[in-house]
């Protein structure tokens, strides 16, 4: 009997100004995800940059 396959999970955000909290989200997400989103609406803190460390892809949304 062959396994199937194992399905791929991504995770998408929307966030803003959450450079506080979302090291620790990204942290214990990034071992159970094959890829991470974050829509950023509009950071002016390091949100972007802290979310750009952990391999996600940004997307910009003016919100």
């Amino acid at each position: 009997m062959s396994e199937s396959p194992r399905p791929t999970i991504s995770l998408c955000m929307i966030v803003k100004n959450e450079e506080r909290d979302l090291p620790r989200c990204l942290r214990s997400a990034a071992p159970w995800v094959d890829e991470i989103i974050v829509v950023d609406t509009g950071s002016t803190d390091r949100t972007v940059s802290i979310a750009q460390s952990f391999g996600a892809r940004i997307e910009h949304f003016s919100w």
